[in-house]
Order: C-alpha cells, then sequence, then structure tokens
C-alpha cells in the first residue's frame, strides 16, 4: 500500500470514528457508554465494511479519486453497515439511515472533492509556473 493510500484510509477510518462520536453525542450518549463498549459498539457496523472496501485493489491504486473510489467506498459502508447495525439488533430507523447515508457521503467523498480541488490548484500553478 502506496503512503497515499495508507493515509486515505487512516482518514477514511478516522472520519467513520467522528461520525461515531457525534451520533454518540446528539444522544447524549457518552463515549464509553454500557460496559465500556459505547462508541466501539457504534463504530464495529460500519468500521468493518469500510475495511473490506479498502480490499478492493482499486481504492489502493487511486485513493483519492471521487468516483472510481470514494463513491464506492462510501456506498458500501453505509450499506453494509446499516445491514451489520440491523444483524446486531442496532437501530435503523429511516431517519438514522438519511443521516448516516448523508453524513458518511460528505465525510468519505467529501475530503476526497476537496484533495481533487486542491490538486488540481497545485497543478495549474505549476503549469503556470513552467510556463
Amino acid at each position: 500500500m502506496t503512503r497515499t493510500a495508507a493515509y486515505a484510509f487512516f482518514a477514511d477510518l478516522v472520519l467513520v470514528v467522528i461520525f461515531a462520536v457525534i451520533g454518540r453525542a446528539s444522544h447524549n450518549e457518552g463515549i464509553l457508554g454500557d460496559a465500556g463498549l459505547g462508541l466501539l459498539a457504534t463504530v464495529w457496523p460500519f468500521a468493518v465494511p469500510l475495511v473490506f472496501a479498502w480490499l478492493v485493489p482499486l481504492a489502493r491504486r487511486r485513493p483519492l479519486a471521487v468516483l472510481r473510489t470514494g463513491v464506492p467506498i462510501w456506498l458500501i459502508t453505509v450499506a453494509a453497515g446499516m445491514l451489520l447495525r440491523a444483524l446486531s439488533g442496532q437501530g435503523t430507523a429511516l431517519a438514522f439511515i438519511i443521516v448516516a447515508t448523508l453524513t458518511l457521503l460528505l465525510f468519505l467523498v467529501g475530503w476526497r472533492v476537496v484533495a481533487a480541488a486542491v490538486l488540481r490548484s497545485r497543478a495549474k500553478r505549476v503549469d503556470a509556473a513552467a510556463r
């Protein structure tokens, strides 16, 4: 795995954890929760599919690609995350599905959109300086 891919994977994982922290905080649930597993119980249904999505070679080859990497990682994380939440007896209310889908879209795809814009801007500056 390249350094860029490793950083991108770490960014995705951190953003999934932040998503879980925000969700727990919005429901006045502590980070540790019941038996000290609160955050872990909230994170794992989304972290497991995220790791699985990163096993697909395309994610490692083009980690910053918005459509070829970001969108599939987001879709796999949300769909499988909801399935794992349902199978583990956690909530999958329609409102949660909508909020989770949009938040993870912003997190997992959004940072790639910003990265693409920054890289495009840098490339234009380098090209202009070379002329």
